[in-house]
């Protein structure tokens, strides 16, 4: 999962004829899924999310965090963040989450994330048009490979081990 931040004076989004309210100061977050995500990194990229502190603490520094401010979020599906630019001209976007998946991710995030700060969002799937006043600027990629959000699970091969059946090691425990 990506997370593309911004820290904006203003947002809204616009799609099929509809507006969000527009949202005062705080941040604008791009979401995005790969193949393999699951609600497992949810709750802690919402939780990261909401408390990362780069809003502005009245004297200058990135200090306080949206709950602090009780400031607001906007939500915007992006497919996108997850293009591989790699080869030839034309992005490729096969590590991106099937839509179908996506947007399931998609709308539990934004329970998740509306249940820490009030947020709006865009409609997953809509051509929108997204409104900002960037403030700083401010961008950072939050991601969930790079954060390790998920502990791996206890599995001995994900740890690079293998199983031995060494007699000083009892059964199916891993081998250093």
């Amino acid at each position: 999962m990506r997370v593309l931040v911004q820290r904006v004076r203003e947002a809204w989004v616009e799609y099929e004829g509809t507006r969000t309210p527009r949202a005062g100061a705080g941040l604008l977050a791009l979401v995005g899924f790969r193949r393999g995500d699951d609600a497992r990194v949810l709750e802690p990229m919402a939780h990261k999310l909401v408390n990362l502190r780069v809003l502005d603490d009245g004297e200058g520094r990135m200090n306080r965090s949206l709950l602090d401010c009780r400031a607001e979020l906007v939500l915007v599906p992006q497919f996108t963040l997850y293009a591989d630019c790699t080869q030839g001209r034309r992005p490729s976007f096969f590590e991106s989450l099937e839509p179908e998946a996506a947007a399931g991710l998609y709308g539990q995030f934004v329970a998740r994330c509306d249940a820490l700060a009030p947020t709006s969002t865009g409609k997953f799937g809509a051509a929108m048009q997204v409104h900002l006043v960037n403030d700083g600027p401010v961008t950072i990629l939050l991601d969930s490979d790079e954060l390790r959000l998920i502990r791996p699970e206890r599995n001995p091969q994900a740890a690079g081990r293998s199983l031995s059946r060494d007699p000083s090691h009892p059964e199916g425990e891993p081998s250093p």
